[in-house]
């Protein structure tokens, strides 16, 4: 990808205001008098909740090229088998994960690929626990073309989440584990892969972004 993806730069215009309120605030409240900086500090909080969601940690990725990382960090709530599906071209597995809003919510290609298609479509704001919430929810198909084939990864907003980033356009290529976007506040993320795909994690499982191996290619 051309210019690489920052969760920093994108969260700056929301925690940037936000701590120079709270260091204002603090600053203002210890000229009063020294009996209201410790409570005044309280207001540094706001800030450092959104600084540390949009934290962008390095990943060890990979070298394996049997192997498909993560595309997002969180909780596997699902994996399955399916017959068909409207985001993937034939039977197909899937692996659901859940962002909660402690997560990284940094998206990551889960192979070396190229980007085929992007589609998105507005949507409800369920809970992204929910089944449903894959279906209904505001949601970023983007549909990649990869050395295992067809791969399938969906950024789907939560009951938090209002906004969805993503980077690159149709014709761009990534390496395994690069981010690309991102979901502001609680999603879920979805990754559609072949049936020959070993799946390596179940339900319950903690992931990380880019450094969790979820499958493995014969």
């Amino acid at each position: 990808m051309k210019k690489p993806f920052s969760a920093w730069k994108v969260g700056a215009p929301y925690y940037l205001p936000l701590l120079a309120l709270g260091f204002g605030t603090i600053a203002y409240a210890g000229a009063q008098s020294y009996f209201y900086l410790y409570p005044s500090m309280i207001a540094l909080l706001p800030g450092l909740f959104v600084l540390n969601f949009f934290r962008d940690p390095e990943r060890t990725i990979t070298t394996n090229p049997a192997e498909i990382v993560s595309p997002a960090d969180g909780m596997i709530v699902e994996v399955a088998d399916l017959e068909d599906s409207p985001h993937y071209d034939g039977p197909c597995k899937r692996i659901s994960i859940f962002l909660n809003v402690f997560n990284v919510h940094v998206n990551r290609a889960p192979d070396e690929c190229t980007i085929a298609r992007i589609d998105y479509k507005e949507g409800a704001y369920k809970n992204a626990m929910s089944p449903e919430a894959g279906q209904l929810n505001e949601a970023n198909t983007i549909r990649l073309d990869t050395p295992h084939g067809s791969m399938t990864v969906r950024q789907i907003a939560g009951l938090i989440a209002r906004r969805i980033v993503c980077i690159p356009s149709s014709g761009d290529t990534l390496q395994k584990g690069e981010k690309f976007g991102m979901i502001k506040f609680g999603s879920r993320t979805e990754l559609y892969l072949s049936t020959d795909a070993e799946i390596l994690v179940v339900p319950k499982q903690k992931v990380e972004g880019g450094s969790t191996v979820l499958a493995r290619f014969p």
